[in-house]
């Protein structure tokens, strides 16, 4: 795109902004969107929001002919790639799983997030209550977990049409994030950060990691410390090391690190651990928390899975500990990681080009 609106551009700074900031996004996870002309130009698959201002991270899409494919429940609606303008796409980006939902909301601007403060309460089994509550003041909807794309999009379009008039501004997605929409940036801006504002919860605090142990724990072996000593706090705090272990909060958390979390048991390697997790038919983990006294990531790993693993700490850790949680079922952890979009965005995100996307990043 040569020429850009200053609504465009100021669409790009937001997205840069909201993109480094890890209470908000992680890794490639979240998406932005603007309709012109009847073009919706929103996030390319496997990009990263933060690289927003650096590099060219959107791409155009023909609304009218996706819309009709979504009414019709053409399967290429799912394939949105279908729909680029491509003589408008010199980089041959493939737009972002997450199409769909932005197409189906009539409002100009669009912003999804994985904001840690709402994953930890649209993971709880009260989240509705608490929401209603904590809500009051907008206009909201609550969407119950589907798989990411086309049936959230289908899930979102329903709960718009039942018994309301006004079209909602602010999504709830159960076990995954947040959506807000409004007819300029300036406005989705200010209803992000009113809506992060709302849900804040309180944090449960960890003692620091023991370094030197920590250290001594990797040494000789394929695994190292997280980039993010925040990543920690989850193997530290005994509410969250209990949330953690159960199983898979979000999708993110499935597509960069694998279903549920690893634990080491007393006394163990990080090889005994991926030794143990290979006997049970199932990969070396990317990450293995230490209970006690820490996280440690398999050599290697994706920038995606160091952001993630700080991630889960920070979810965790906004859980109270007499709260029943949802988890993705081992249907929904199946769907995820053998979703040929999810697979595409994860080549995207292997260490090579996660290298990249932090030089473009500066």
């Amino acid at each position: 795109m040569s020429t850009r609106t200053a609504e465009f551009q100021h669409l790009l700074e937001l997205s840069a902004l909201v993109g480094a900031d890890p209470a908000l996004v992680q890794a490639a996870g979240g998406n932005t969107s603007i309709k012109e002309k009847g073009t919706l130009w929103i996030k390319a698959s496997g990009t990263w929001l933060m690289n927003a201002l650096t590099a060219e991270i959107m791409v155009p899409v023909a609304l009218s002919p996706l819309l009709q494919a979504m009414d019709e429940n053409n399967p290429l609606a799912e394939r949105s790639e279908s729909f680029v303008l491509k003589d408008q796409n010199p980089g041959g980006l493939r737009p972002s799983i997450e199409t769909t939902v932005h197409a189906a909301l009539p409002q100009k601007i669009v912003v999804h997030v994985h904001c840690v403060e709402t994953i930890a309460i649209a993971a709880r089994h009260d989240a509705v209550t608490v929401l209603a509550t904590l809500l009051d003041d907008f206009n909201w909807r609550y969407v119950p977990y589907v798989r990411p794309g086309l049936p959230l999009s289908r899930s979102i379009v329903k709960s718009l049409h039942d018994d309301h008039n006004t079209p909602a501004d602010v999504i709830i997605l159960g076990n995954h994030g947040l959506v807000v929409a409004a007819e300029s940036v300036t406005d989705v801006q200010r209803l992000l950060s009113r809506v992060c504002s709302a849900l804040k919860q309180p944090v449960r605090q960890a003692l620091p990691a023991d370094q030197n142990k920590l250290e001594r724990l990797v040494a000789g072996y394929d695994y190292q410390l997280p980039v993010d000593a925040e990543a920690h706090h989850v193997a530290l705090d005994d509410i969250s090391l209990q949330v953690a272990s159960a199983g898979s909060l979000y999708p993110d958390h499935v597509i960069f690190l694998g279903e549920g979390s690893v634990l080491a048991l007393k006394n163990e390697t990080p090889a005994q651990v991926a030794q143990r997790c290979v006997k049970a038919d199932q990969a070396e983990p990317v990450s293995i928390l230490f209970p006690g006294i820490g996280v440690v990531m398999k050599n290697g790993c994706s920038s995606g899975a160091q952001a993630l693993a700080r991630c889960l700490s920070d979810v965790c850790a906004r859980i109270p500990s007499t709260t029943a949680v949802n988890y993705l079922t081992a249907a929904q952890n199946y769907e995820l990681l053998h979703w040929d979009a999810e697979q595409y965005r994860q080549t995207l995100n292997t260490p090579d080009h996660t290298k990249e996307n932090n030089h473009l990043n500066g």
